[in-house]
């Protein structure tokens, strides 16, 4: 009983260690059953099928009818869209919802009746999956016949459920939400008033002539609104203002004074709010999740001290150090972290740690990795010697730079003598030539830098892995043109041969020794300085971008929904339209267009709190989020 003990407080050290290195919650079951389901749950691939899963119920929208995975996004140009046939798609959204109820029900299990009642997430997670098996079943006995679809709106929430990170951020942004809600409602305030004004300054007069300010855009009440908020975005600037100021100059006063507290005042001021609201966010999230780390490795120390005979005379409670090994053997870690880990207990002098020597022990988890470069080969030979140290100075770098600058200039200078030739008259030889110049330097360089650094040296440094990739994809390029065309040759015009026109290797070849030339940011400190703060940047926004990503799938099936089979192409074919297409495009232009392209007054309505939602949404909060979020 007692070796079943001990081996029950190894496994629940741990557990709890894993979680400490993962920022997961110790609140949970730990008996010998529970432990082994809990490291299931959470190992490699588990997780990896939990995210194929998200993935793949997400991708559904795309195939599912109405589909638009099209080439082209052209009502008039594309073909059919492909029609899965009913219970091929809701197979493959069944088995994803049966993942998801296996999920749910292991998290719910795992925690405990207690800690489920206080978690809102699972709560909902559970309701959304009860509603879209009952919305599936409804599906089946419609033979997929069925316009609404409500579990496609409901499945960005199993990515949004999935991440601690994204929750964090929507809680984040939920407390942000009074003082945004002060700020939109200052702002229609600010619409509504000029509205009033707008109507009044720009009345129906006897003169039809002079009426054109109110036929184009404040007709009555919900055009003028209309018209203003377009104007807020400064999509119709300065079309909504041409007529009147074509009557009289003075006009433009009100249009300057509304574009004024609007864009340059109430804006500004939702950036501020929001910023103010957000500071601090990022290091409340580092602390709350430091916590929690630090939290684990107590609850680790707590469950280990057990295992060691304390004395009577001792103050305060150990580890053996011996249980610690054994522990860290069966510990899921970065190979770095573990191995110096071990090596700092085995050079230790003590047999037994304290709390204190525990909990710094494990500090080692919040350190960065600092990258040790193998070293350069050392060559006996002096020549040799001389060799590596003039192709392995930065200055040879330099010199690759303006190479590669060089290349940039000439592939300019081609392109805008041929911008105006047809593709008959346009003679690739020169173009040819000096690509092939320009690659065989690139591989001269890398060579002579590989003799210089050594292979394993040359290849740790990410500019030259970057590098080297780019130029052995334009030497394989390069040699599969000139078997295909031959080398150049004054006139080398020669026609389609293999899977790419000449001209269309070149500009692949040209497009790469682009792209090539940013090599030169690792040279230029400041420059340097800003893509890595835009690469942390990155990684620090998953999150964000998740979220995008839920409220961008979110609106488009919803779009598509409301909108299906509104737009009427050009030889009355209904087809529905391509809202993730509409969406991109409404941010700047919201309303007009899609009243243009609906066939009806009550759609057009419908059009007009769609899209207006949408650029609330997404222009004027979510844009304003980023910003703050950059800033902090």
């Amino acid at each position: 009983a007692a070796g079943a003990d001990n081996d029950l407080y190894i496994n629940q050290a741990v557990v709890f260690i894993e979680d400490a290195i993962q920022y997961r919650s110790i609140n949970h079951r730990v008996d010998s059953k529970s432990l082994w389901l809990y490291r299931w749950y959470y190992s490699r691939i588990c997780q990896w099928i939990l995210g194929l899963t998200i993935t793949i119920i997400l991708a559904l929208a795309f195939v599912e009818t109405p589909s638009s995975l099209t080439v082209t996004s052209d009502v008039r140009y594309r073909h059919p869209p492909w029609d899965p046939p009913c219970g091929l798609t809701e197979s493959i959204e069944l088995l994803c919802l049966l993942v998801f109820v296996i999920d749910v029900s292991v998290k719910s299990y795992l925690i405990g009746w207690e800690e489920f009642c206080k978690t809102k997430w699972l709560m909902a997670y559970i309701l959304t999956l009860i509603v879209s098996l009952a919305d599936w079943i409804v599906s089946l006995s419609f033979f997929c016949t069925e316009t609404v679809r409500i579990r496609r709106i409901l499945r960005p929430f199993f990515l949004l459920q999935n991440s601690s990170m994204m929750k964090k951020t929507l809680k984040s942004i939920n407390s942000t939400l009074p003082e945004m809600a002060s700020v939109v409602l200052l702002l229609a305030v600010h619409l509504s008033l000029f509205t009033m004004f707008a109507m009044l300054l720009f009345a129906r007069t006897k003169d039809g002539q002079q009426d054109k300010e109110w036929v184009g855009y404040f007709r009555n009440l919900p055009e003028s609104l209309t018209s203003l908020l377009v104007l807020l975005t400064t999509a119709n600037n300065p079309d909504v203002m041409i007529p009147a100021y074509s009557k009289n100059r003075a006009y433009s006063i009100f249009f300057i004074l509304f574009t004024v507290l609007g864009n340059l005042f109430l804006m500004n001021l939702l950036t501020a709010i929001i910023y103010n609201q957000f500071r601090g966010y990022l290091l409340k999230s580092v602390q709350s999740s430091l916590f929690r780390r630090r939290l684990g490795i107590r609850a680790a120390f707590e469950v280990l001290c057990p295992l060691e005979e304390t004395p009577a005379n001792a103050r305060e409670l150990c580890v053996s150090v011996g249980d610690l090994l054994q522990v860290l053997q069966k510990v899921e870690m970065d190979p770095r972290c573990k191995q110096t880990i071990i090596r700092s207990l085995k050079t230790s002098s003590c047999d037994r740690l304290s709390a204190a020597q525990f909990q710094k022990l494990f500090e080692e988890l919040d350190k960065d990795a600092i990258k040790q470069h193998p070293r350069s080969p050392e060559y006996q030979s002096h020549f040799m010697q001389k060799l590596q140290f003039v192709f392995g100075h930065s200055y040879f770098g330099y010199l690759g730079n303006v190479v590669a600058l060089a290349n940039i200039i000439s592939i300019c200078v081609v392109l805008v003598m041929d911008a105006d030739k047809q593709p008959s008259e346009r003679d690739d030889f020169f173009l040819g030539a000096i690509n092939c110049f320009f690659i065989l330097y690139y591989l001269l360089e890398m060579l002579l830098k590989i003799l210089a650094m050594g292979l394993k040296r040359y290849w740790s440094y990410p500019s030259n892995r970057f590098d080297g990739l780019l130029t052995g994809i334009l030497l394989i390029l390069e040699i599969a043109t000139f078997a295909v065309y031959g080398f150049p040759h004054p006139g080398w015009r020669p026609e389609l041969m293999g899977l790419l026109s000449l001209w269309d290797m070149v500009r692949l070849v040209n497009m790469l020794i682009v792209f090539r030339f940013l090599r030169i940011i690792p040279n230029m400190k400041l420059m340097a300085l800003v893509v890595t703060t835009l690469l942390d940047l990155i990684k620090n926004l998953r999150a964000f971008a998740g979220i995008l990503v839920v409220v961008f799938y979110a609106f488009a099936i919803t779009g598509i929904m409301l909108f299906k089979g509104a737009v009427v192409p050009m030889g009355n074919i209904r087809e529905k339209c391509d809202f993730l297409a509409f969406l991109n495009h409404f941010q700047t232009v919201i309303i007009y267009h899609i009243c243009y392209l609906l066939s009806s007054n009550l759609i057009c309505r419908w059009a007009k709190i769609y899209f207006i939602a949408w650029w609330l949404i997404s222009s004027v909060i979510w844009v304003n989020l980023f910003v703050a979020l950059l800033l902090e």
